[in-house]
């Protein structure tokens, strides 16, 4: 499909797209496409999904550095800044890159956080590179979306004694089998908060359309995580790498 095109040939090797991809049947494609051809709209999907305060707070401080995998537009690494001397953000979408080089540069942040060029499967640090390594919302039992290839990767760049951190994690039964312990944070229900009832109802039918049905039509702008059928952004995975 002419939408491929936007992939070189180092993101199509390290995602693992084979030559009949369809987006239309491979969601994980279609999100990388997504990226690519349309991160200011992935930008206000990230916006709009909050991450519980208690997952943030649960994360160590006063560290030398951190690395997060999968960055994206920073959902995550803006919550980072201030937690270590230094802040490696890995992200292999460009798109993605820019927009959070552009959000750094506003907070005055970029001289503590270097954002790079960089896979799952092939970080571009050193081993016990960091105290913490961390990845939210992205690391999947698939090879090309992490697997126990990226699984491993992140362990390497941990120093012993540091923590691999996996935030919002799905498939918690596969990590748990290679030693990750959860930890989940309850209090009020949580919500997507979109910017207005009108993007409510139009992103809702872009990215959570077996929950459309609960928004469309509606006048809120807050929609609870139940009402779209997923998982609220409130636990994490964790494994202490041994000394």
């Amino acid at each position: 499909m002419a939408e491929l095109a936007v992939l070189t040939a180092e993101e199509t090797r390290h995602l693992g797209v084979p030559d009949d991809a369809d987006p239309r049947s491979d969601e994980p494609l279609a999100w990388e496409l997504l990226y690519r051809l349309e991160p200011e709209l992935y930008e206000r999907l990230v916006a709009a999904e909050r991450l519980h305060p208690d997952v943030v707070a649960w994360l160590p401080q006063g560290l030398d550095r951190i690395v997060e995998v999968g960055a994206g537009t920073g959902r995550l690494t803006l919550e980072l800044v201030g937690r270590a001397r230094e802040v490696v953000a890995i992200e292999p979408a460009a798109p993605l890159r820019g927009i959070l080089e552009r959000k750094l540069a506003a907070l005055d942040a970029e001289r503590r956080v270097r954002v790079v060029y960089g896979f799952f499967d092939e970080l571009p640090v050193p081993d016990d590179f960091a105290e913490l390594v961390v990845a939210c919302s992205v690391l999947t039992p698939a090879a090309g979306h992490g697997g126990d290839a990226g699984l491993a990767e992140m362990e390497r760049a941990c120093r012993p004694g540091g923590s691999v951190v996996i935030v919002w994690p799905n498939e918690l039964p596969w990590l748990a089998a290679r030693g990750y312990r959860h930890v989940g944070f309850d209090g009020d229900e949580m919500a997507v908060e979109f910017a207005s009832p009108e993007e409510a109802a139009e992103l809702t039918e872009i990215f959570y359309p077996r929950g459309a049905g609960g928004v469309r039509g509606g006048c809120r702008s807050r929609v609870p995580y139940s009402v779209l059928g997923v998982n609220p952004p409130c636990d994490l995975a964790y494994k202490v790498i041994a000394e």
